[in-house]
């Protein structure tokens, strides 16, 4: 079955780099300036002029010549940054004034193993990294040259930081570099995905992805505001307050904080999760609107706090990247007195934006139908087909396996041909995915036919783990399946289980030893939501 979104298409997507859609806009002028920022831990604040001052300032320090007094950063040398670091205000400023220059970004995890760190830098090929203090020491295994390491905040000898690069760019007066021109298949920043099977790959977006979901969410901002008021702030400066909990190097967290610019509003950004310093920060700041993944919500529902937290601020919750059962929504919806539902959706990282997301009451003039259970209907400007094993085309609520057209689609894998042959075809990206969609455009999600799990909102490649595994150096098993079992914090997650055959030294060991040292070897090089929770057989 084709089916394409319900809304108006779109208006065609400008040619340019995106910081002009993000901050040159002619209505832009004629906002009053405002807290865009916050840093929970600090209490730091930057306001929207602040912010794009030292995002001009930073972009200066990276891109103008050595000569001036700049580090020369260019797409034409290659280079290619990466940022490992927990949340912070620099970390977006950072972002933004890479986009000014047209020189990519990763993003790596804050929470990877050095094992993970050093496979991750492997395949992106950074050749700078901006860190935090905590995560320098890791840094320094990338192989890159120390001076070729900087610091996103605070200082550490032999180490400059961002806003050292700042301060003397603005201290020598270095003439303000311009914004440089980008096409809609410049690349502006990777990210990492298993993707539709197998290993960790390098997403790679353009700045022609993110103008797409910039003009997209624009007009769906206008397609709510005909069926409800703008939400008022309890503050001096009457804005909404959006709470960002998840991390940055996740696409959520990620989109997020680039896309912020669309309207004014504030983001209180948390460092790092914290289930307290989250509860007591939703009535200190009036928070009003947050995004959460599954296993948060199953965090927060069973905390000892939360049906005695003050959370009577908030007004709108997402959860994505993951199926939130019903049950879990209800439990969450019982401490949020001003919340009516969890709002939830279908996103992809080789879409760049959200693909389907449930509807407000009364949009479309009606046609846009909220139907329990399902994911929602198709965002603007999103094409699909549910395709079944053969090929043809899917009925009408019948499943297959969806697929995906429109302008968000990311310019494939870094370096890896035969993976982004097998995902994008034809202008169509495969999403391993079972879905069906009624008769009423509505989508609804079956199952996931990609070898990959959904593990705390993140994907976890099965195959990775196998790897890991053989990888052993006392060669206990010579053969290995991975595989999802039921266990996990939600009805439909599946935490990882390993089916081993044991070698010759693995069966001299015994069983129980050897599922002692195979858990011990996975954790010590995997992230936690990578071990082997499911067991060994």
């Amino acid at each position: 079955m084709y089916h394409k979104s319900l809304f108006p298409n779109p208006p065609k997507v400008p040619e340019s780099n995106i910081h002009h859609l993000l901050f040159n806009r002619p209505d832009q002028q004629e906002w009053t300036d405002y807290t865009l920022f916050v840093n929970v831990a600090t209490n730091q604040r930057r306001s929207f002029r602040e912010f794009v001052e030292r995002v001009r300032d930073g972009a200066t320090a990276l891109g103008a010549d050595i000569a001036q007094g700049g580090l020369g950063l260019s797409p034409e040398n290659g280079e290619i940054v990466g940022i490992l670091s927990e949340n912070c205000l620099d970390y977006i400023t950072l972002m933004h004034s890479l986009l000014v220059i047209t020189v990519p970004f990763v993003p790596f995890s804050s929470y990877a193993t050095p094992y993970e760190f050093n496979h991750a830098n492997s395949l992106a090929q950074p050749t700078r990294i901006f860190t935090s203090p905590s995560l320098l020491p890791l840094a320094l295994t990338s192989g890159l040259p120390a001076d070729r390491i900087y610091l996103l905040e605070g200082e550490s000898e032999g180490h400059t930081s961002y806003n050292q690069l700042v301060s003397s760019a603005r201290k020598n007066d270095i003439q303000r570099v311009p914004v440089r021109h980008a096409t809609k298949d410049t690349l502006a920043y990777m990210f990492f995905s298993s993707g539709t099977s197998g290993l960790p790959k390098v997403v790679m977006a353009s700045h022609g992805n993110i103008a797409c979901a910039i003009v997209v969410f624009m007009e769906y901002n206008k397609e709510i505001s005909q069926v409800q008021a703008s939400p008022v702030g309890n503050t001096p400066e009457g804005l909404q307050i959006d709470f960002l909990v998840v991390p940055l190097y996740h696409s959520l967290g990620l989109h997020r904080a680039i896309l912020n610019p669309i309207r004014p509003s504030t983001i209180v950004m948390l460092p790092k999760w914290d289930i307290d310093v989250f509860l007591d920060s939703i009535p200190k700041y009036q928070i009003m609107t947050f995004v959460l993944v599954p296993s948060l919500i199953h965090q927060i529902v069973h905390h000892p706090r939360f049906k005695t937290s003050d959370l009577s601020s908030v007004k709108v919750i997402g959860c994505t990247a993951a199926y939130l059962p019903p049950q879990l929504s209800e439990q969450l919806l019982v401490g949020f007195p001003n919340v009516e539902r969890v709002l939830g959706g279908y996103g992809l990282s080789e879409f760049t934006m959200t693909i389907a997301l449930r509807p407000f009451p009364g949009m479309l003039n009606g046609r846009a139908k909220d139907k329990p259970g399902s994911v929602g209907i198709l965002f603007p400007g999103v094409e699909v087909r549910i395709v079944r094993p053969d090929g043809s085309l899917a009925g009408p609520n019948e499943a297959g396996e969806l697929f995906v057209h429109g302008a968000a689609v990311t310019l494939g894998y870094k370096g890896n041909d035969k993976a982004t042959r097998e995902t994008f075809v034809d202008g169509w990206v495969r999403t391993g995915d079972r879905m069906r969609i009624d008769e009423d455009g509505v989508l609804f999600f079956e199952d996931r036919a990609k070898d990959t799990l959904k593990v705390s909102g993140t994907q976890v490649s099965p195959t990775e783990i196998e790897n890991i595994l053989l990888a052993h150096p006392d060669k206990l098993i010579i053969d290995v399946s991975v595989a999802g079992v039921s266990g996990g914090r939600t009805s439909d997650e599946r935490i990882p289980r390993a089916w081993v055959v044991l070698s010759s030294a693995g069966a001299a060991l015994g069983e129980k030893e050897v599922t002692a040292r195979l858990n011990a070897w996975v954790q010590q090089r995997l992230s936690r939501y990578k071990w082997l929770r499911g067991g060994v057989e």
